[in-house]
């Protein structure tokens, strides 16, 4: 031992020795301890392998500044479910009053997971399966289920990419080609589509001209090639933005990260000057207080926290993994989950303000139909003229004048009054139409913009947002599946990315059948919601009660400079293990209650129709729910029963470079004691050192003594002498 070592100094002086073992190791020299005698864990030494390993440490990519992590973070978090979900989730569960439950939730489990997520990424520097090796090896199928889940997300995210895709090349005409109804030749006469004219324009270009839909998920129908050349390229774009690694996807992130907000600020200002905007905006922001006592607002309202932070995935941890160890991640939680909020609420202004445009628009064609079966009326005497209060001008008809009208009408033909078919034409009720997802960005918001002016800059502008924001998520949910697999496996980072995107494009067939739309909300509602609710409650068990919530602080306070909230301690201890709970049960009560089905398009009736899933699809739905799970036990009872290694038989304590890997602040006060003086701190080791050698775990030496003091420590672990 060097001379000038403390250990050295403190055996020539008389103070009383009070140092933890952590500290008496943090101020020796560096000792590659698989070339010294002071070898436990039985492995012999590799050069090559030392040396790769090394590097691996060293040469960890990172990211080129603060900035453009913190846009990768957004980029991921803020995704389509800000624009289409959000919205419809405060119009259902009453306007304004569903943002209390919603940033409460967001306070109280969002922000706490999604700061622990980024501590351990940021402190352990691996991916997910790495992290979770390292906290808990028992708990290691996490970082398994999680690429899981994430393979599961890209497969069908990647498709709405790519209908985001061909709306956005179809937008470069005047004008747009969904703004009217085609006109067959039925012989000599020209006659509408008869099933556009059944529902809309926009409703069915959807169905007709893009995705040619089958009439339910039995009929595979084929491949839809235009749908097919867009998933290639939207798997192209990923490819390449993901194959050089975190220095070109963040740079995509400067682009798909900041270009959404610019095309939310044109629109909203566009959409505040439209006619019906104001109507639009406060109709959404109208609380209904009475919604904050449903149990189901809350339920939903954590669903989406949950989803929107993109906990779980490993794509938060990923990306934290490439920080420098002394980052304020803590900063970086907050910032991300509020601005992740206010992109939410900024979504939802725009699309109410564009759905109140829209709303006045169909309430003036409501009139002027209904006021053409009033005239007809009229005309055969069918009602008579004292029935029209006198100040109606029927030139220049108002939604207040209608009504008055409907009102006499129906007043004084109250027993023939269904019979004459007329509507209510009522603003309120054209607002109260909920829509969201596909039917919200593909339908309603464009059947609207064919009414704005210059309406294909607009269509352009809203579909390369859309593109931008489904990039943005899915770099994140796929940095998920390769850094870890790259960390643990050490495959080559290109050849692994190039044959992950092949794989999914070609697994992400199913998707583009004709019958691809109804799997794409198989996968939506059921492949990932049940068991990443698992995986993050995993999470915080492994951290707050295995790992241990006192020793995560005392870390993330040598890491950080300064010690987190105490408000974080209870949260990761108690109050968001058991929301999670209580949402996973909800989870799996609403699973029970509303029996699986999709929303079919029906093409002879051009409208949809609730279908549920037939058994094949249900061995699917279960099959897939399952399979993300099953890494979870499967690596625990490996572990377990030690069918597999864990690490475990390997001391806490191992040297790199002077740099403690991982530390053994686990060790109790009188474990450290033990270990440093004897198997019961009450024992004196003897001054002089029987030299013996180790032979492994579990190996027994001609000299080792089972009642040795120095002979075991822990679950059959051998200490072997320190040498002269």
């Amino acid at each position: 031992m060097p001379k000038n070592s403390k250990v050295t100094q403190r055996e020539h002086s008389s103070e009383h020795v009070t140092e933890s073992v952590a500290d008496l190791l943090a101020h020796e020299e560096p000792v590659d301890y698989k070339r010294s005698v002071l070898n436990v864990t039985g492995e012999t030494w590799d050069k090559q392998k030392d040396g790769e390993e090394d590097l691996d440490a060293e040469n960890r990519p990172a990211w080129n500044s603060k900035l453009q992590y913190i846009l990768a973070q957004i980029g991921y978090s803020v995704g389509l479910g800000n624009v289409w979900r959000f919205p419809y989730l405060c119009q259902k569960n009453g306007g304004g009053a569903y943002l209390v439950p919603y940033l409460v939730l967001l306070i109280i489990i969002g922000l706490p997971l999604f700061f622990l997520e980024l501590a351990v990424g940021q402190r352990i520097r691996r991916g997910s399966i790495g992290v979770w090796n390292y906290i808990c090896p028992r708990l290691g199928g996490i970082g398994y289920a999680s690429c899981l889940v994430c393979f599961f997300v890209g497969l069908y995210y990647n498709v709405i990419i790519g209908w985001s895709i061909f709306y956005f090349f179809k937008s470069f005409q005047y004008p747009l080609p969904w703004s009217e109804c085609p006109v067959v030749a039925n012989g000599s006469v020209a006659v509408v589509e008869t099933e556009c004219e059944k529902s809309s324009a926009t409703t069915y270009f959807w169905y007709r001209e893009t995705l040619d839909i089958s009439n339910s998920i039995s009929e595979s129908g084929g491949l839809n090639w235009k749908m097919t050349v867009c998933l290639l390229v939207a798997w192209s774009l990923v490819c390449m933005a993901m194959i050089k690694g975190i220095q070109s996807s963040g740079k995509v992130m400067y682009f798909s990260s900041l270009f959404p907000y610019l095309v939310l600020v044109c629109f909203l200002v566009r959409g505040l000057l439209l006619r019906g905007a104001v109507d639009g905006i406060m109709h959404m922001f109208t609380p209904k207080l009475d919604k904050m006592l449903d149990p189901q607002v809350w339920r939903e309202a954590a669903t989406q926290v949950f989803f929107a932070l993109g906990l779980g995935f490993g794509g938060v941890i990923a990306f934290s993994s490439y920080n420098k160890q002394d980052n304020n991640c803590h900063f970086d939680a907050t910032l991300v989950s509020f601005i992740n909020f206010f992109t939410s609420v900024l979504a939802t202004l725009v699309v109410f303000a564009v759905l109140g445009f829209k709303a006045n628009i169909m309430n003036e064609k409501c009139v002027v139909e209904n006021t053409e079966k009033i005239l007809g009326y009229l005309n055969t005497n069918v009602l008579s003229h004292d029935l029209i209060p006198p100040h109606v001008n029927f030139s220049h008809l108002t939604a207040k004048d209608y009504n008055e009208m409907y009102k006499v009408i129906m007043t004084v033909k109250e027993g023939h009054f269904k019979e004459l078919g007329l509507d209510a034409c009522l603003l309120e009720d054209e607002l109260n139409k909920s829509v969201q997802g596909t039917g919200l960005a593909f339908i309603a918001f464009t059947e609207a913009m064919t009414h704005f002016p210059a309406s294909p800059f607009w269509s352009v502008m809203f579909f390369l947002m859309l593109i931008n924001l489904g990039l943005g998520s899915m770099i994140g949910t796929m940095s998920g599946i390769t850094t870890p697999i790259i960390d643990t496996f050490k495959v080559r980072k290109e050849v692994f990315t190039v044959g992950c995107c092949i794989f999914a494009f070609l697994v992400g067939l199913i998707f583009v059948q004709r019958s691809g739309n109804y799997f794409v909300t198989m996968f939506d509602d059921y492949s990932a919601t049940l068991p990443l609710t698992v995986v993050v409650i995993l999470e915080n068990i492994a951290v707050a009660w295995i790992y241990g919530t006192k020793k995560f602080m005392q870390e993330l306070t040598e890491m950080l400079g300064f010690r987190p909230y105490q408000f974080y301690y209870y949260t990761w201890k108690y109050v968001s293990p058991i929301c999670m709970a209580v949402l996973m049960t909800a989870s799996i009560i609403q699973l029970g209650v509303s029996p699986p089905g999709y929303s079919a398009w029906i093409r002879e009736e051009a409208a949809e129709k609730f279908l549920f899933y037939p058994t094949w699809a249900m061995a699917i739905l279960i099959s897939l729910i399952i399979l993300a799970s099953l890494p979870l036990p499967l690596v625990f009872i490996l572990r377990q029963f030690h069918l597999v290694s864990d690490g475990s038989n390997a001391l806490s304590v191992t040297y790199k470079k002077g740099r403690m890997m991982k530390d053994i602040s686990n060790l109790e006060d009188n474990d450290e004691t033990r270990f440093i003086l004897s198997k019961v701190p009450s024992e004196t080791p003897s001054p002089m050192p029987t030299h013996r050698s180790y032979l492994g775990p579990g190996s027994n030496s001609p000299m080792e003594m089972s009642n040795a003091p120095n002979g075991r420590y822990g679950s059959g672990y051998l200490l072997a002498s320190t040498p002269e």
